[in-house]
């Protein structure tokens, strides 16, 4: 039926689809993805996997889904030759991620500190954020521990960004409120990992979750695409 309609109004039969994807499906994304050393540890329960396990089991859940709406690149930061120098460009973006992402994650050894603030930086310059639309997705189990000022560094980014958005997915999140080599923390945030100032001032989203399923719905809710009916 829906067929002779649209050749009585001259129009072609489409195969269905459930929505039309909005145009910042057209933007590159990098996923920034915490492999330091507490992504090997447990919560607070000793029957819990550790971090790490249970976010590869995310990853591979979700990367399959997000990867046919836009290009995605990694870094990792972590392991390294010092505890604040592993940061790591696996790749810039690129169709089909998933199964490089996953390979990836899969293959870390979490080790040393978390230097996600400049993590961040080296993301958004891979994306070249300065002239080109930008997507940076940051998944973080604690705070910055390597002197970076997540809070300043959004503020400078996006005076000179052209359409930067930083998304930041917290998972498990180890509260670090008195850290000397954090110092934003006590002036910014009652509770949340400092790294919410990156999402809140980019116009981005802060995502709190604990479980699997959570990781995996906030991957997809960040890395994919907003769709409209």
């Amino acid at each position: 039926m829906l067929t002779r309609i649209f050749m009585a109004l001259g129009l072609s039969a489409l195969p269905f689809t459930p929505a039309t994807a909005t145009s910042s499906c057209a933007a590159d994304a990098m996923l920034v993805f915490d492999g330091s050393v507490s992504m090997a540890e447990i919560s607070f329960d000793i029957q819990d996997a550790t971090r790490i396990v249970d976010a590869r089991v995310a990853i591979r859940r979700a990367m399959p889904d997000v990867e046919k709406f836009r290009r995605i690149g990694l870094i990792t930061y972590g392991p390294g030759d010092s505890a604040c120098s592993g940061i790591n460009l696996r790749f810039p973006p690129i169709s089909n991620a998933a199964d490089r992402v996953i390979a990836e994650v899969d293959a870390m050894v979490p080790e040393g500190l978390t230097p996600l603030a400049a993590s961040v930086e080296r993301a958004a310059e891979v994306l070249d954020y300065r002239t080109n639309p930008a997507i940076v997705v940051l998944v973080t189990d604690g705070n910055e521990t390597c002197g970076g000022t997540p809070c300043a560094l959004a503020t400078s980014m996006m005076g000179q960004a052209a359409d930067l958005t930083v998304h930041v997915i917290g998972f498990k999140v180890v509260r670090d409120f008195f850290s000397w080599d954090n110092p934003e923390q006590k002036d910014y945030f009652e509770g949340d990992t400092v790294a919410k100032c990156l999402s809140d001032r980019t116009g981005g989203k802060f995502v709190s979750t604990e479980t699997v399923d959570e990781l995996t719905e906030a991957l997809r809710e960040t890395l994919g695409c907003a769709l409209i009916g």
